[in-house]
């Protein structure tokens, strides 16, 4: 190959093609040029005609120099060493040999494996039976002869053609919409209640929040996000008296469920929140109980400091258990109660003193010292003027906010709890009946039946602390206990024994919190830890004929406790009557008794009576006496040794003639005492 004067090879120009174009006129063909190696900044040639050709032919081969790239230069030289660097012994010791050297190779193909699992389509085969009718009544269908000469007859008619046009584009107007449309289809089948799976109850740990202070601390209260339930709200506190480890955080958080590694804000307060709960009109606005008894307000598009806190010389003296927000025009209002045995209304506008204080004294002379110590709190919008009160002694108080006076607020009492109630909870669907936990036992009450509860769960080895009706299902509920073990039941699958015990954890459960769809369960440990449940579908979907199941089931219920009451009312009239009965028995006894032998009891009394009374006097006299004789005797003694002999014989002549003058005398006057 020959170079060129620049170090280039000479390449060769193509040879002239001579050839007749497709389109007439002349034609542009762009290349990507001679060679890739020109050395003109562009090539661009103009080839001319040939003598074979009758027609000019032009090709144009066109690229700019920058697409060349760098300009290449070749030359032949020698090969050259620039550095020669012998091995150095010493440099080895550094090093450790790796004998042997083992290394994997994989030389197969790289596989994976995927799986969809969907679900199958049911085809379903549907016929329409059609049965000819629309004859009139004095021509029978089965007759042939009677069907033609009524054809005949109603094709003669001048309507018929016109009527048979205008039903004929109705009929293939709705013939085509049934063959595009299943008109069997149902549009509305979340609205139907589907039929009673037989999957068995079950449900699953989806995520895992806790607390992340040092010092753990117990998850007092759990609130669910108002606005689509993605975040969870949980207030951490440590409830034994005097017993808070020292440098405990006051924080509480709010969690994010997707992100469970860090908390999405603090909010931070001067006591440990006890309740925490999330404003249902404002999701940015939330009301939090502290241990110290002081109410606070936080709205988290400020940050994580308090917006307003209540006065502590005008806040409960003790813990705050129990928060609930009210639903009202300003979505401002809401009240507390305490073991101090108030319930205080606020208004977060103007949180420096409660707005109205109720004093749960159930004798209705509103003292503070005869309250009874509140530990939950329940109220339904749908009853805007009704709450309820559960209390330390296990006693659920009904109470009237309209009420005109402060002893009238209080309505009536239901007691059943031999401890603390701590969860109270009217049912979602039936206002009429709520549920307490407390003790061992959780139990359902009605309204009408106020002596004792229409149905109750056995009594459970560990304590219950907490629990909370299903959203969706009438008939579900869901309690925790001391052992870490989650409980839901099932009433229209059995009333023993709970459908489902889950072990969520090993430590105490304290707080439970269902979510607004019934899916989601979240529980608050004793150690911090917020578990997330998700439960099956068959927990969570009403079943078919539930309401009407649980309705009959609480009416009956409640029949039962009032036949009951009515029974026991009457046993208690029955023994009140007999005690009266037998007490006028007794009476008529006595008047029957003979008249001689009650004045002969009478003498005897009366004589016992004036006997025992001169035997008293008689004794009186004989002790003065005997008293008088030995003040004498001594007085006697006294003179014998002071006098001599002489001298005493002339005191027992004159005593002896006093004596005789005294027997002379005793007639006329009374006797003196010596």
């Amino acid at each position: 190959m020959s170079r060129a004067p620049g170090g280039l090879p000479r390449v060769p120009r193509p040879a002239r093609i001579a050839r007749q174009p497709v389109n007439s006129g002349r034609f542009e063909q762009r290349r990507s040029g001679d060679c890739g190696l020109c050395a003109f900044p562009s090539a661009e040639r103009k080839e001319e005609p040939t003598q074979a050709s009758t027609m000019e032919i032009v090709y144009v081969y066109v690229k700019k120099r920058s697409e060349f790239g760098k300009q290449c230069n070749f030359s032949d030289r020698h090969a050259e060493l620039n550095i020669d660097i012998s091995p150095n012994p010493e440099l080895a010791a550094q090093f450790v040999e790796r004998n042997p050297v083992d290394t994997g190779i994989q030389c197969s193909t790289s596989m994976s494996e995927h799986e969809a699992n969907t679900e199958r389509f049911e085809m379903e085969t549907r016929g329409v039976n059609h049965v000819e009718g629309g004859w009139p009544k004095d021509v029978n269908p089965q007759e042939l002869e009677q069907t033609i000469r009524f054809r005949k007859k109603v094709e003669k008619d001048e309507n018929y053609i016109n009527a048979i046009m205008q039903l004929g584009s109705i009929m293939e107007h709705c013939i085509k919409q049934n063959n595009a449309i299943d008109i069997y289809e149902e549009y509305f089948d979340d609205e139907e209640a589907v039929e009673v799976t037989e999957e068995a109850p079950s449900a699953k740990t989806i995520n895992v929040f806790r607390d992340p202070q040092e010092i753990k601390r117990t998850a007092t209260h759990l609130s669910w996000h108002p606005d689509g339930n993605r975040k969870l709200a949980v207030a951490y506190s440590c409830l034994d008296f005097q017993r808070a480890p020292a440098g405990m955080s006051y924080e509480s958080y709010i969690w994010d469920l997707e992100n469970p590694n860090r908390p999405e804000l603090a909010l931070k307060s001067s006591s440990p929140l006890v309740t925490l709960e999330y404003n249902p009109k404002d999701s940015h606005v939330l009301l939090g109980g502290c241990y110290n008894g002081q109410i606070a307000c936080w709205d988290i598009r400020k940050g994580s400091l308090v917006a307003d806190l209540s006065t502590i010389e005008f806040s409960h003296r003790d813990p705050v258990y129990g928060s609930i927000w009210l639903q009202s025009k300003t979505g401002t209002e809401c009240f507390s109660a305490s073991t101090d045995g108030q319930v205080m209304w606020w208004d977060i506008r103007k949180l420096s003193e409660p707005t109205e204080v109720v004093i749960m004294d159930i004798s209705r002379k509103e003292q503070l010292e005869n309250a009874l110590g509140a530990t939950s709190l329940e109220f339904e919008s749908t009853l805007p003027t009704k709450f309820m009160v559960g209390t330390e002694q296990g006693i659920v108080i009904s109470c009237n906010r309209k009420a005109k006076t402060s002893a009238e607020k209080i309505v009536c009492t239901f007691s059943g709890h031999h401890g603390p109630i701590y969860a109270l909870q009217r049912n979602p669907f039936y206002p009429k009946n709520f549920l307490t936990v407390g003790d061992w036992t959780a139990r359902i009450w009605s309204e009408d039946s106020r002596e004792s509860s229409i149905m109750w769960t056995k009594y459970h080895m560990a304590y219950l602390t907490d629990g909370a009706w299903s959203p969706i299902r009438p008939a579900v509920f869901f309690t925790t206990k001391m052992d870490g073990t989650l409980d839901i039941w099932d009433l229209v699958f059995k009333q023993c024994d709970p459908a489902l015990s889950l072990k969520v954890c090993d430590e105490a459960l304290f707080c439970l919190r269902v979510q607004d769809n019934g899916c989601l369960i979240a529980c608050g440990s004793q150690l911090g830890t917020t578990t997330l449940l998700e439960v099956s579908s068959g927990l969570s979907t009403l079943q078919r004929n539930e309401k009407n199941i649980a309705s009959s089931m609480f009416e009956r219920e409640t029949r039962r406790e009032k036949i009951l009451e009515a029974r026991h009312r009457e046993m208690r009239l029955k023994e009140k009557g007999k005690a009266e009965g037998k007490d006028e028995d007794q009476r008529d006894e006595l008047l029957a008794v003979d008249l001689n032998e009650l004045v002969t009891t009478a003498e005897e009394e009366f004589f016992s009576v004036i006997f025992s009374e001169l035997k008293r006097k008689e004794a009186e006299a004989m002790r003065k006496k005997s008293k008088a004789r030995k003040r004498s005797s001594a007085k006697a003694d006294d003179v014998l040794v002071e006098e001599d002999a002489g001298e005493g014989e002339d005191a027992w002549e004159a005593e002896d003639a006093e004596g005789e003058n005294g027997r002379e005398e005793e007639g006329g006057e009374e006797e003196r005492p010596a």
